[in-house]
Protein backbone atom coordinates (compact mmCIF):
# COMPACT_ATOMS: atom_id res chain seq x y z
CA UNK A 1 0.00 0.00 0.00
CA UNK A 2 3.07 2.82 0.99
CA UNK A 3 4.71 1.37 -2.40
CA UNK A 4 1.14 2.76 -4.38
CA UNK A 5 1.33 5.99 -2.58
CA UNK A 6 5.28 6.57 -3.58
CA UNK A 7 4.56 6.21 -7.07
CA UNK A 8 1.46 8.31 -7.08
CA UNK A 9 3.38 10.98 -5.87
CA UNK A 10 6.45 10.14 -7.93
CA UNK A 11 3.98 10.77 -10.98
CA UNK A 12 2.32 13.57 -10.01
CA UNK A 13 6.00 15.20 -9.43
CA UNK A 14 7.07 14.06 -12.67
CA UNK A 15 4.01 15.50 -14.53
CA UNK A 16 4.12 19.06 -12.70
CA UNK A 17 8.01 19.14 -13.81
CA UNK A 18 7.20 18.22 -17.49
CA UNK A 19 4.71 20.87 -17.34
CA UNK A 20 7.28 23.29 -15.71
CA UNK A 21 5.46 23.64 -12.68
CA UNK A 22 7.34 22.90 -10.17
CA UNK A 23 4.56 21.76 -7.77
CA UNK A 24 3.13 24.96 -8.71
CA UNK A 25 -0.70 24.00 -8.89
CA UNK A 26 -2.74 25.08 -11.78
CA UNK A 27 -6.57 26.92 -11.28
CA UNK A 28 -9.16 25.22 -12.66
CA UNK A 29 -9.46 28.27 -14.97
CA UNK A 30 -6.01 28.00 -16.32
CA UNK A 31 -6.60 23.72 -16.57
CA UNK A 32 -9.69 25.69 -19.23
CA UNK A 33 -7.89 27.96 -20.84
CA UNK A 34 -4.93 25.71 -21.92
CA UNK A 35 -7.80 23.66 -23.38
CA UNK A 36 -9.18 26.63 -25.20
CA UNK A 37 -5.38 27.47 -26.47
CA UNK A 38 -4.75 24.20 -27.43
CA UNK A 39 -8.04 23.99 -29.70
CA UNK A 40 -8.03 27.55 -31.39
CA UNK A 41 -8.37 27.61 -34.89
CA UNK A 42 -7.82 31.19 -36.04
CA UNK A 43 -8.94 32.84 -39.38
CA UNK A 44 -6.97 34.16 -41.93
CA UNK A 45 -5.13 37.24 -40.70
CA UNK A 46 -5.93 36.93 -36.69
CA UNK A 47 -2.42 35.97 -34.85
CA UNK A 48 -2.22 35.86 -30.75
CA UNK A 49 0.55 37.27 -29.16
CA UNK A 50 2.01 36.05 -25.58
CA UNK A 51 3.38 39.60 -24.16
CA UNK A 52 4.51 38.11 -21.00
CA UNK A 53 5.63 34.76 -22.13
CA UNK A 54 3.39 31.63 -23.73
CA UNK A 55 3.69 30.17 -19.83
CA UNK A 56 1.50 33.05 -19.16
CA UNK A 57 -1.66 32.34 -20.45
CA UNK A 58 -3.96 34.49 -18.60
CA UNK A 59 -3.00 37.62 -20.10
CA UNK A 60 -2.51 37.59 -24.38
CA UNK A 61 -3.47 39.87 -27.33
CA UNK A 62 -4.89 39.40 -30.61
CA UNK A 63 -4.24 41.08 -34.02
CA UNK A 64 -7.28 40.59 -36.29
CA UNK A 65 -7.03 41.56 -39.99
CA UNK A 66 -10.41 41.45 -41.54
CA UNK A 67 -10.28 39.84 -44.82
CA UNK A 68 -13.29 41.44 -46.25
CA UNK A 69 -16.26 44.09 -45.61
CA UNK A 70 -15.53 47.59 -44.81
CA UNK A 71 -13.11 46.87 -42.27
CA UNK A 72 -10.57 44.91 -44.80
CA UNK A 73 -7.19 46.46 -44.67
CA UNK A 74 -7.13 47.47 -41.01
CA UNK A 75 -5.18 45.79 -38.34
CA UNK A 76 -6.73 46.11 -34.89
CA UNK A 77 -5.13 45.01 -31.93
CA UNK A 78 -7.04 43.22 -28.46
CA UNK A 79 -5.98 42.71 -25.18
CA UNK A 80 -7.35 39.76 -23.41
CA UNK A 81 -6.94 39.29 -19.24
CA UNK A 82 -8.52 36.24 -17.89
CA UNK A 83 -9.37 35.41 -14.30
CA UNK A 84 -8.53 32.29 -12.64
CA UNK A 85 -12.67 31.46 -12.37
CA UNK A 86 -12.78 31.25 -16.21
CA UNK A 87 -14.97 30.10 -17.86
CA UNK A 88 -17.45 30.87 -15.20
CA UNK A 89 -16.55 34.41 -15.76
CA UNK A 90 -16.05 35.77 -18.78
CA UNK A 91 -12.79 37.10 -20.33
CA UNK A 92 -12.17 40.72 -20.40
CA UNK A 93 -11.14 42.17 -23.51
CA UNK A 94 -10.14 45.58 -24.56
CA UNK A 95 -9.73 47.48 -28.12
CA UNK A 96 -6.20 48.72 -27.83
CA UNK A 97 -6.84 50.22 -31.59
CA UNK A 98 -8.42 53.29 -31.84
CA UNK A 99 -11.34 52.47 -34.68
CA UNK A 100 -14.66 54.10 -35.70
CA UNK A 101 -16.99 51.36 -35.05
CA UNK A 102 -20.59 51.77 -33.61
CA UNK A 103 -19.71 49.01 -31.17
CA UNK A 104 -16.64 49.77 -29.77
CA UNK A 105 -16.08 53.11 -27.44
CA UNK A 106 -13.32 55.56 -27.17
CA UNK A 107 -11.74 54.12 -24.68
CA UNK A 108 -11.56 50.65 -26.45
CA UNK A 109 -14.92 49.00 -24.86
CA UNK A 110 -16.55 46.78 -26.72
CA UNK A 111 -20.32 45.90 -27.10
CA UNK A 112 -20.78 42.09 -27.54
CA UNK A 113 -23.14 40.56 -25.67
CA UNK A 114 -21.05 36.55 -25.43
CA UNK A 115 -18.60 39.61 -23.04
CA UNK A 116 -21.86 40.39 -21.21
CA UNK A 117 -25.24 39.18 -20.39
CA UNK A 118 -25.42 35.97 -22.59
CA UNK A 119 -21.88 34.73 -21.73
CA UNK A 120 -21.82 30.77 -20.79
CA UNK A 121 -18.85 29.14 -19.63
CA UNK A 122 -19.83 26.81 -22.39
CA UNK A 123 -18.21 29.65 -24.66
CA UNK A 124 -14.45 29.50 -25.32
CA UNK A 125 -11.72 32.04 -26.14
CA UNK A 126 -12.79 31.10 -29.83
CA UNK A 127 -16.16 32.36 -29.20
CA UNK A 128 -14.98 35.50 -28.56
CA UNK A 129 -12.56 35.80 -31.45
CA UNK A 130 -14.99 34.82 -33.49
CA UNK A 131 -17.56 37.38 -32.18
CA UNK A 132 -14.78 40.01 -32.43
CA UNK A 133 -14.57 39.00 -35.92
CA UNK A 134 -17.84 39.07 -36.74
CA UNK A 135 -18.32 42.84 -35.34
CA UNK A 136 -15.70 43.89 -38.20
CA UNK A 137 -17.58 42.21 -40.69
CA UNK A 138 -21.18 43.27 -39.58
CA UNK A 139 -21.11 46.06 -37.59
CA UNK A 140 -24.13 46.35 -35.13
CA UNK A 141 -26.07 50.01 -34.62
CA UNK A 142 -28.70 48.45 -32.98
CA UNK A 143 -26.78 48.10 -29.71
CA UNK A 144 -24.09 50.23 -30.27
CA UNK A 145 -21.01 52.03 -28.02
CA UNK A 146 -20.29 54.67 -30.12
CA UNK A 147 -23.34 56.34 -31.20
CA UNK A 148 -22.16 58.41 -33.86
CA UNK A 149 -20.90 55.63 -35.74
CA UNK A 150 -23.99 53.99 -35.04
CA UNK A 151 -26.07 57.05 -36.48
CA UNK A 152 -24.15 57.58 -39.46
CA UNK A 153 -24.50 53.88 -39.91
CA UNK A 154 -27.91 53.63 -39.57
CA UNK A 155 -28.62 57.03 -41.38
CA UNK A 156 -25.65 57.01 -44.12
CA UNK A 157 -24.53 53.97 -44.94
CA UNK A 158 -22.24 54.86 -47.65
CA UNK A 159 -20.88 58.26 -46.10
CA UNK A 160 -19.84 55.25 -42.98
CA UNK A 161 -18.09 53.08 -45.46
CA UNK A 162 -15.80 56.48 -46.74
CA UNK A 163 -14.97 57.47 -43.23
CA UNK A 164 -13.94 53.88 -42.01
CA UNK A 165 -11.80 53.48 -45.50
CA UNK A 166 -10.76 57.24 -44.93
CA UNK A 167 -9.63 56.60 -40.65
CA UNK A 168 -8.01 53.13 -41.59
CA UNK A 169 -6.00 53.87 -44.69
CA UNK A 170 -4.68 58.01 -44.18
CA UNK A 171 -6.09 58.64 -40.74
CA UNK A 172 -9.30 60.89 -40.73
CA UNK A 173 -10.85 63.13 -38.17
CA UNK A 174 -14.82 62.01 -37.35
CA UNK A 175 -17.37 63.72 -35.17
CA UNK A 176 -14.16 65.95 -34.00
CA UNK A 177 -12.33 62.86 -33.03
CA UNK A 178 -8.78 61.88 -34.50
CA UNK A 179 -8.31 57.96 -35.75
CA UNK A 180 -5.02 57.32 -36.49
CA UNK A 181 -4.17 54.55 -39.41
CA UNK A 182 -4.60 51.52 -38.87
CA UNK A 183 -3.06 49.03 -41.10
Amino acid sequence: MIKLFSVKEKQKKEAASANGAKGVKQSAGELRLQKDMSELNLSKGTTINFPEGKDKLLIFDITLRPQEGIYKGGVFNFSFNISTSYPHDAPKVKCKTKVYHPNIDLEGNICLNILREDWKPVLSINSVIYGLEYLFLDPNPEDPLNKEAAAMLSNNARQFESSVQASIHRGAYIDGNYFPPCK
